[in-house]
Order: C-alpha cells, then structure tokens, then sequence
C-alpha cells in the first residue's frame, strides 16, 4: 500500500520526477530508454527505479533481457493527479521537453511485446 509520505519523499528528487514525467507521458519504458532521455549513467537510473518500485510507484516488466517500467496500476487517483502535475511545475517544461526530445530521436528504441 503506498505510503503519502514516502510518496513525497521519493517526489523531492529531480531526477525521479523527470524518470515520473517520461513514464507518465510514454506509459512504459525500458531502463536503456530512461538511461538515454535523462544522459545520466544507468547505474544511478536503476538506483531510482529501484527506490520507486519498492515504494510501489511503479511496476515492472521482464521481457527477455530488457526490463520495462510503468506506473503501478494500483496507485490511488490523488498520487496520479499528483503526477500529471508535475511536468508544469517549476522548471521541469523545459527540462521534460528536453529528456522527451532526447528519447524521440533515440535510434534502436526496443519493440514492445504484448504484455
């Protein structure tokens, strides 16, 4: 069950608000896909994928060797409308048109299976 504090808490990080925005807006994406939008080392996008699927934010994927993130379907409407705010608040317009430019014009994008 999400817990609203540790869901604020995981929201006070700009980089898992900009991994938060894409996901939002893409529905799902691969780990490589995120490692390219945001131009930061996987490690530390694992490192924050792995903090927010714990928080059950998000929910996850295996397909073959790639692993796929997406919102958790189980997230309450007040933490969804939270989300969908979050790519006009402060300086993030620009900042997530930026990372969705980036992950636009990545070649070699993986395929999506059914799930």
């Amino acid at each position: 069950m999400l817990n609203e504090q540790s869901f604020f808490n995981l929201l006070s990080d700009e980089t898992r608000r900009r991994l938060l925005c894409l996901l939002l807006k893409d529905g799902e994406l691969c780990v490589c896909e995120l490692h390219y939008a945001l131009d930061m080392a996987q490690p530390k996008i694992s490192r924050h994928l792995a903090a927010m699927r714990e928080a059950e934010v998000l929910a996850v994927r295996r397909d073959g060797t790639r692993i796929f993130y997406r919102l958790d379907t189980r997230l309450p409407l007040w933490a969804y409308r939270v989300l969908e705010s979050l790519p006009e608040a402060g300086n993030h317009p620009a900042i997530i048109k930026q990372d969705l430019l980036r992950l636009r014009r990545m070649s070699n994008r993986p395929e999506r299976m059914a799930a």
